[in-house]
């Protein structure tokens, strides 16, 4: 994802970086500030120290790492293809959401972030809706047709 900010400089980029990339952050108890001098508000020379709390009040947030969903790569060979999408109930059956890119020689691939879990779905080749020659397993869908599964585990 590309964001840009204008400054009074010009034009900046920013770039996030993946998901996977990003990890969890480790949060330390910051020291105790240092006490503040208040003055009361009708005798300006009057001075009154405020305490801090003690660094024993001061705990540090939980952060609660969580593991990115696994990563699983679909490929179909079809040299004549012009697009393939693949489309399951991991993306609620919308194949614009899941392109499979060229890898040369005929073959396209794509990568899917797919929870745990069984998983339907079919390869959409230049609008007509295929199973996965490769699936190790495919059930019987309300159209007449197959649908490939993908079994995720943890």
């Amino acid at each position: 994802m590309k964001n840009t900010k204008k400054s009074r400089k010009g034009v900046v980029k920013v770039e996030a970086a993946p998901a996977e990339a990003v990890k969890p952050v480790a949060v330390k108890a910051a020291a105790a500030p240092s006490p503040r001098i208040m003055h009361d508000q009708f005798n300006p020379s009057a001075k009154k120290v405020e305490s801090a709390p003690p660094a024993e009040a001061v705990k540090p947030a939980a952060v609660k790492a969580t593991a990115p969903p696994p990563r699983v790569v679909l490929e179909l060979v079809n040299p004549a293809a012009k697009q393939v999408f693949v489309a399951g109930s991991f993306n609620n059956w919308q194949p614009e959401q899941t392109p499979l890119a060229p890898a040369g020689n005929g073959r396209w691939a794509g990568g899917l972030k797919v929870g745990p879990g069984r998983h339907e779905y079919l390869f959409v080749v230049d609008g007509q809706w295929l199973p996965d020659p490769n699936a190790k397993e495919s059930v019987e869908n309300p159209f007449g047709g197959r649908n490939s599964v993908l079994t995720v585990s943890e």
